[in-house]
């Protein structure tokens, strides 16, 4: 999670966009989506350091200012990835942003190797949440 100097109404404007995440996630270069913010939709997104995710919407509430999204394949290590972003409203007219997942690590049989364990699975999950909430402050405070 992270606070943001700025109204939630601003906030969703930002994270509520089912497309728009090359728009303030730095590992997101291009994103296309198959039909907009309609439940169903597909995005590709393009990542910078190269490769692609495929996510499909599953439930987008602007009034609640909640989204939810399963990813369909990507080069991520994990498997049954699904996540949530919300944004509330909290004190002194700021915006508490939360995105939480739920995954397994990407190879599920016992002895994974090194690059689809728990540990490649979270710290990759960790890392795409870390960096996408820090640059969404940033993008938004300007």
């Amino acid at each position: 999670s992270v606070t943001i100097n700025a109204e939630p109404a601003k906030v969703w404007a930002k994270v509520g966009d089912f497309n728009g995440m090359p728009g303030w996630h730095p590992a997101v270069a291009d994103s296309k989506a198959s039909d907009g913010n309609n439940i169903g939709s597909q995005r590709t997104l393009t990542l910078t350091g190269g490769g692609k995710v495929i996510e499909e919407l599953e439930e987008l509430d602007s009034k609640k200012m909640i989204l939810k999204y399963r990813m369909k394949e990507g080069v991520l290590p994990v498997t049954n990835y699904a996540s949530t972003l919300s944004v509330k409203a909290i004190d002194g007219g700021k915006s508490l942003v939360e995105w939480r997942g739920a995954f397994y690590r990407g190879y599920p049989n016992n002895d994974p190797p090194p690059d689809r364990n728990d540990e490649a699975a979270e710290k990759a999950i960790t890392g795409v949440y870390k960096s996408g909430l820090e640059n969404l402050k940033r993008v938004v405070e300007q």
